[in-house]
Order: structure tokens, then C-alpha cells, then sequence
């Protein structure tokens, strides 16, 4: 079948360096085809100039067989394509009907009228969502189906989802994957950008690995292989498993969170953590991990009467900001690092040494230049953050897994009694993952009460001592990792 686009040779160089060398890659009708590889191999630049969003330097790129030089985001979508953005691309204080019918209003509009059409259009696909509700209100996966709809409503030829699952719940997952599957009967492509190789093997008919900025091949459905996959990924053999057992955790709990509430998201929730011990809470979306988390460190705050008690180092303790829980010995590491992990258009020893200076018991009257270098090149270096210029590279310049490498430099540049980390591998490559577990499980072994929070089964299980899972707002169940497996986690987050 004749590709609706095709890339021949294409190549984009930043600065002399190649972001992309010499790409072919092509997109059949009614196909899903995923796009892999490691943060900075070349995926978001690839649809970057697929979507109009960036032009190529060299080599052609083919519509229909035409040949086309995207100018704009607008000449893209007017030839047929739509990009389906990780952060999306909706206007959020529109009602869901006016955003699937933006830049395509009438001079007068019936809101009624658009109201029952949109109405249609979502129902058509499965989606129920409201057409009136403000896009604001919407749920990740809700915002991403109402891109989607509006992509079938401008009769789009190809689909580009950027990791549409990576923040997601189980359900919204499955319905995601039910839409991209209702796009392939109707003959529309789908390019398919993900970093969870089960997604990959189980939805895509075709799998194109980058790394580099090069193609290393493309798979069809019989050939997948998993460990061929990840060698082309990463150039070399990675197991994404269990991460070794440290050192004991001491018997004396560093944290303890007794009764907390804020209702009505967090509902009595009790749990402890011990000096060397990861503790790994699961559990859906809503059920009160990333709160709880809030309320520890600082962020938010629990109510005075019946609100219930968090002790550190034995030491009862109600933070008024999350400086004082920094100094106290609590950091909290947030899971939406491009919203309040990291100031985007800072340096990356900017970064650093602001996390630094937070943590100190006062405030320098001076900074120091030295200090600040010195400090960045130790923490790079420790948390093998890929870079050239950390002092003059921006965060917003780096890849996704550096970017979460670099939270996790500025949280930890003092050794805390307490890190409570929230979906530490959130839009993150296969090698980068089994990098940060690493860099738990070390922080783990130097004495530190580790909590971390993930949605992610597999992750939970290959890091924690212990597994807490919580349930509307409290912990419902707690395993052993030999113990448990999928099924019963997953039933003790449900039921």
C-alpha cells in the first residue's frame, strides 16, 4: 500500500550537531506504527517536521506521494495531519465543542446547534464527555480524546500521539488504545510514540527504533522481538527487572505519617517509612498518594482539628512550606517536573544551585560563581545527566529522561533524612529507567528513607522493600514484593 507520508534521507542539525542523520521512515493507511528509542534520539524532532512544527535541512518528505516542505504547524494540518501533543494543545478555558470547532467557527454560531454536533462527533467514537464542560475540567486522557475526535472531524490522514499513556489510568489506557483502533479500521495512520514496549508489541503493526537521531530498523509484527528491540534502543543488553536488595533498613522508623487527612482526597492514611528502605505506594489515579505526599513536605496543609500527625526523626512536625520541610530533612521530588520540578529557561547549574541554596538552614548574602559550577559538574556527573554545557544549557533544551535526572540532582544535593519521590521515570526511556532505579536504590543504601510513588506496576514491584497500596484516600493493603504480583495489586487499588 502506497505510504500517506514518507520520509527520504531527512536530516536536522542544531548547531552543527545532527539531531537527525539521514532518516527514511513511512507511514501506510489504517496502520499504527510506534516510534521508539531513548530521550534524545530524534523521536520529537522526527514529528517535529512531520507536523510543520520545524523544517529539515536535508532529504524530502512526501504526502501522498507529493513532495511537501512544511512551513508552519497550519500547512501540516492543512495537508492532513494532526499531532496530539503529551502536554496538549487545547484551549482550556473553551468548552470541549468550541475547541473541536476552533478556527472553523461561522460568523454567527448556534451554541446549541455546535453543542448536539460535537455531541455526535464524541459519541461516535465512544467518547463520553460532555460538549459544554470547560476543557479544564477534563482528565489527561479525556483532553487527548477530544484531540482526537477533532482530528477525525478535520478529516486528518495520519494521527501522531506522543506518549498519550504516560499519564493515564488503566481504564483511560484501554480506551485510548480502543481509539487508536477505531483510527486504523477508518484508514487513518497512527503514529505511535511511547516508551512502554508492551504498548508497542501489543498495538503497533510496525516498530521504528531511533537512537542517535538514525533509524536502527523497522520491525512488522512478526518480527518483534523484545530483546532485540531494546538492543537497538540502547545499544547494548539492559534488563529491566528487580534491583538488588541493599543494605537492612534500620528498625527504627525515620517517617512516621499517622491518621493524615484532608478530605476529600486523602482519608486517614497511615504508613512509615525506615532509614534504608524504599517504600512503594500504588494505586490509582485520585487515591490520594501524590496528596499525602503534599502534605508531608509542605506543600499542602492538613487541617488543625482531626487532620492527624506526621513524625520525623520521632519529632512531631507540621511544615508551614516546603523550604522548612528542606531543612528538616524532607524532599519531596514532584511527578509534573515541567510544571514544578524545574525553572525551564534556567541553566542546568542554575537548577542545581537553587536546589542547593533551598536546603540550607539560611540564605547565602552572596552567591558564589565557583560554588555553583563546582556544584553542578560533582551532581551531573553523579547523575550521568547527558550534557555538554551544564552551565549554559537550558533545562527546556534537554531530553525527557535528563530533565528528570536533573530534578532529581536539585532535590538531592543534601543528603535528606526523608525523599519521597512521585513517578520517578514518568516519560522516560527504557536505559534511563534502570538508571534511576539505580540512583534510588543508592540513596536507599546511604541511609535514607525513600518513599516512592508510582502508578506503574512493573516499577513498583522491581524497587520496593515493601508495597503499600492506596484506596480512596487511605492504604488499603500492604505486600511483600516476593509476594505479590499484578492481579493482586491491582485488586487491593480496585476493590
Amino acid at each position: 500500500m502506497e505510504p500517506v507520508i514518507r520520509l527520504d534521507g531527512v536530516s536536522k542539525r542544531y548547531s552543527g550537531t545532527y539531531a537527525l542523520r539521514d532518516v527514511s521512515f513511512d507511514v501506510r493507511p489504517g496502520e499504527i506504527h510506534a516510534l521508539l528509542g531513548e530521550n534524545g534520539a530524534g523521536k520529537s524532532t522526527l514529528v517535529k517536521i512531520i507536523s510543520g512544527a520545524i523544517t529539515h535541512d536535508a532529504g524530502t518528505l512526501s504526502v501522498d506521494g507529493v513532495e511537501r516542505r512544511f512551513a508552519t504547524p497550519k500547512d501540516s494540518a492543512a495537508a492532513g495531519i494532526a499531532m496530539v501533543y503529551q502536554e496538549g494543545s487545547l484551549v482550556e478555558s473553551m468548552t470541549v465543542a468550541q475547541n473541536l470547532f476552533l478556527g472553523q467557527e461561522k460568523v454567527f454560531n448556534n451554541l446549541s446547534h455546535l453543542n448536539i454536533v460535537a455531541r455526535e462527533l464524541l459519541e461516535s467514537h465512544n467518547f463520553h464527555i460532555r460538549p459544554e464542560v470547560t476543557v479544564g475540567a477534563l482528565g489527561v486522557a479525556q483532553k487527548q480524546m477530544v484531540e482526537i475526535a477533532r482530528a477525525v472531524h478535520r478529516r486528518a490522514k495520519v494521527v501522531i500521539l506522543d506518549e498519550p499513556t504516560s499519564s493515564v489510568t488503566p481504564e483511560e489506557r484501554l480506551q485510548l488504545f480502543l481509539s487508536m483502533q477505531r483510527l486504523k479500521r477508518d484508514g487513518i495512520g497512527v503514529i505511535f510514540i511511547t516508551h512502554m514496549l508492551d504498548e508497542a508489541f501489543s498495538e503497533a503493526d510496525r516498530i521504528t527504533v531511533l537512537r542517535d537521531g538514525a533509524v536502527q530498523g523497522t520491525l512488522s509484527k512478526p518480527e518483534f522481538d523484545r530483546e532485540e528491540v531494546v538492543r537497538m534502543m540502547v545499544g547494548r543488553d539492559v534488563e529491566y527487572g528487580r534491583v538488588p536488595p541493599g543494605r537492612a533498613p534500620d528498625p527504627t522508623p525515620v517517617l512516621e505519617v499517622e491518621d493524615v487527612t484532608l478530605l476529600p482526597v486523602v482519608r486517614n492514611m497511615s504508613f512509615s517509612a525506615c532509614p534504608g528502605e524504599i517504600v512503594g505506594i500504588y494505586g490509582l489515579v485520585g487515591a490520594g498518594r501524590s496528596e499525602v505526599a503534599m502534605i508531608v513536605s509542605g506543600i499542602m496543609k492538613r487541617r488543625r482539628l482531626r487532620g492527624g500527625k506526621v513524625r520525623v526523626a520521632g519529632r512531631e512536625v507540621r511544615f508551614r512550606t516546603p523550604r522548612q520541610a528542606r531543612k528538616a530533612g524532607v524532599v519531596y521530588i514532584t511527578e509534573d517536573r515541567k510544571a514544578s520540578g524545574f525553572f525551564s529557561h534556567f541553566s542546568i547549574a542554575d537548577n542545581i544551585h537553587l536546589g542547593h541554596i533551598c536546603g540550607s538552614a539560611r540564605l547565602p548574602f552572596l552567591l558564589r560563581p565557583g560554588e555553583r559550577k563546582s556544584l553542578a559538574k560533582r551532581f551531573v556527573e553523579r547523575f550521568q545527566v547527558r550534557t555538554l554545557q551544564p552551565d549554559r544549557a537550558k533545562l527546556v533544551e534537554l531530553s525527557g529522561g535528563n530533565q528528570q535526572k536533573v530534578v532529581l540532582a536539585k532535590g538531592l544535593t543534601r543528603k535528606p533524612l526523608v525523599a519521597i519521590i512521585d513517578e520517578p521515570t514518568r516519560g522516560v526511556d527504557l536505559g534511563t529507567i534502570v538508571e534511576i532505579h539505580a540512583m534510588i536504590r543508592a540513596l536507599a543504601d546511604e541511609g535514607v528513607a525513600v518513599v516512592v510513588i508510582s502508578s506503574y506496576l512493573p516499577e513498583i514491584r522491581a524497587l520496593s522493600d515493601r508495597i503499600l497500596v492506596a484506596r480512596q484516600g487511605s492504604i488499603a493493603a500492604e505486600f511483600d514484593p516476593a509476594e505479590a504480583d499484578d492481579q493482586r495489586l491491582m485488586f487491593a487499588a480496585v476493590h
